[in-house]
């Protein structure tokens, strides 16, 4: 078994990530499943039914908490009704979305709004995504799913921690100074919190120091170092003059998804074989790449370089990354086939929401693509392109519905215990430090 995870290790890991990649690269698609234009519209139809349905929920949610569950429970109806029309996903995987991961999510959201009324909803949902891949894990390690202290602890340190050294308006010396006071708490020191966000993240480490004490598992700390390291160096590809190549970005890249991922992977279960860790490395630099993809206007905007970016900036049709990281896409899934546990649907699953994540994350960056090959890779998508741009631009505006969405799923009868912080943070702090994330 593996249980240290230097930065040697990474460095080891990310070379072999990077090897995978370039086999990757293919001029021709691999075998994805295909859609006459019919099919698509049969899906489109049920997308719209289910999203209708969802919205008249919303509004009619009442201030009722037994009203509220009553809506969430015939939303959840909704949603099966959506995965296995719209998404065409058979009756075992509609039952881990709506009764293994929707719970797990819902759980995680009553629990951050205990800790810190003000988080805001798409900090909420970034840290329900990152439970999910850890609960995900848990199948595939052959585990129950739950949300355990160190997953809900991993996974709300994004928010305070991930996301505040990405701003790129905040000052190189006081990314640095946080860094440095983190880093310290990661390995061990007790420092007193210098602020709100300081008091939130030390309180994060310390859940996780009780479940898995430290000298009993130093390797869920090497991982946490690991993910630490890698946020750091990625902080370089913000406001980047050019002084990276295609080779380093990627290097970059696979290092800060790998560690990610891997870091969910061992607090789930500390003790994973070489296997498993490759696996969970490997998931993470594949759903790095797929959200630099996803992000590639909004990178370019605020002048972060990805591969994409770099691509996009140079007048490249993204064309052939897009066929490397379907390729990879398989590779990663081939790999997950190799492990022992995690049922057949749990597995086709992920395979089917990474293939949607990057379908997805080109119907909405059509402009960066050539005609012939959105015309050749569209086919394999359940929706049109067109209709997926549209879609999204339909739901950006409609801040209000996915606010009353989100309280009609959380304020049930459905009592969470208390979350409280070591040290106390003051409303206004809160207040401001929600305002500085959003």
């Amino acid at each position: 078994m593996n249980d240290h995870y230097s930065w040697a290790w990474v460095e080891a890991q990310v070379a072999e990530s990077v090897e995978a990649w370039k086999l990757c690269a293919d001029h021709s698609l691999p075998a994805l499943p295909r859609y006459i234009q019919k099919e698509q519209r049969r899906h489109e139809k049920a997308y719209d039914q289910g999203l209708r349905a969802v919205e008249r929920e919303a509004r009619s949610a009442s201030c009722n908490p037994a009203q509220r569950l009553q809506a969430q429970q015939r939303m959840i109806g909704i949603f099966s009704l959506f995965a296995a029309s719209a998404l065409g996903l058979e009756d075992e995987a509609v039952e881990l979305l709506t009764g293994t991961f929707w719970p797990v999510g819902t759980q995680l959201a009553r629990r951050a709004r205990n800790f810190d009324a003000t988080l805001s909803i798409a900090d909420t949902i970034q840290a329900c995504r990152n439970a999910w891949i850890a609960c995900g894990l848990q199948a595939l390690l052959g585990l129950p799913v739950e949300l355990t202290p160190s997953i809900l602890a991993y996974s709300l340190l994004y928010p305070y921690s991930d996301n505040y050294l990405d701003q790129p308006e905040l000052s190189s010396a006081e990314k640095l100074l946080f860094s440095e006071r983190f880093r310290q708490r990661l390995r061990g020191q007790r420092l007193p919190a210098r602020n709100s966000r300081e008091a939130a993240v030390w309180t994060m480490v310390q859940w996780i120091e009780e479940q898995y004490a430290r000298p009993l598992y130093p390797q869920v700390y090497d991982c946490l170092l690991a993910i630490h390291q890698a946020q750091e160096q990625s902080i370089a590809q913000l406001n980047n003059t050019g002084r990276f190549d295609h080779s380093g970005l990627l290097l970059i890249s696979c290092a800060k998804g790998g560690t990610s991922v891997l870091a969910d992977a061992c607090l789930a279960h500390p003790w994973l074989t070489p296997e498993e860790s490759k696996f969970s490395f490997e998931w993470g630099v594949l759903l790095q790449l797929g959200d630099d993809l996803q992000d590639v206007r909004e990178d370019l905007a605020r002048g972060s370089s990805t591969l994409f970016t770099r691509a996009a900036a140079e007048g490249t049709p993204l064309d052939d990354l897009v066929l490397q990281l379907l390729h990879f896409s398989q590779f990663v899934a081939n790999r997950m086939d190799h492990l022992p546990n995690g049922t057949p649907s749990l597995k086709n699953l992920l395979r089917m929401s990474w293939r949607l994540l990057i379908l997805m994350a080109v119907a909405d960056a059509q402009p960066f693509f050539s005609r012939a090959f959105l015309a050749e890779l569209e086919p394999c998508c359940a929706f049109r392109f067109d209709f997926l741009r549209a879609r999204n631009k339909k739901l950006a505006g409609r801040q209000t519905l996915y606010s009353v969405l989100f309280d009609a799923c959380l304020d049930t009868s459905e009592d969470e215990p208390p979350l409280t912080p070591t040290q106390s943070v003051s409303e206004t702090d809160l207040c401001a430090l929600s305002g500085s994330l959003a």
